[in-house]
């Protein structure tokens, strides 16, 4: 027997895997599709037109057209503003002036005495509610003075909307 050389044998490494980080990807992945389940719902406001309950012309339970004032901005400065609706408005459709002495006068009276009105009946905080129609023919200043109306009068609820009703429409032509 000769002395032949001897076999080199190789180590055998460890077979083990660290999964620490692909445990830590799936739950980022688990909540992250969890996540945009959840906002990718959709979400829908109910507007209850008094249809469902078998009416068609009584206004929804929570109408508050005693609250409303529309304000229309018209071309060369018009403001015309009416509180209501305009089929029966509490305040008739008037046209009326920017700044002190005009509108701002208007909404701060209406809003203190909506004010003390519903302080009365114990929901105290609910003050008018101002919708402004500013029309094609009216220019960006006037919308901008009366949000800034809106803002010195402290009016917490207004909206603006671009449409206008036919009765709109002619009640901002004739004027």
């Amino acid at each position: 027997m000769q002395n032949l050389p001897k076999k080199v044998r190789s180590k055998k490494l460890s077979s083990r895997v660290d999964l620490t980080a692909m445990v830590s990807v799936s739950f980022l992945l688990i909540i992250f599709f969890m996540l945009v389940g959840e906002l990718s719902k959709p979400k829908v406001l109910v507007y209850d037109t008094g249809r469902d309950r078998g009416c068609c012309d009584c206004p929804p339970p929570h109408y508050g057209e005693n609250r409303s004032i529309t304000v229309m901005l018209g071309d060369n400065n018009k403001l015309i503003y009416y509180m209501g609706l305009l089929s029966s408005p509490i305040v008739a459709p008037k046209e009326i002036k920017y700044g002190k002495e005009g509108i701002r006068q208007e909404l701060l009276k209406r809003n203190k005495s909506m004010l003390e009105y519903s302080a009365a009946l114990g929901k105290p905080g609910r003050g008018i509610t101002v919708i402004i129609k500013p029309s094609k023919k009216s220019n960006f200043k006037n919308l901008v003075d009366i949000l800034d109306e809106m803002a010195i009068v402290n009016i917490e609820t207004y909206a603006i909307i671009p449409e206008f009703t036919p009765q709109e429409s002619e009640l901002l032509a004739s004027n």
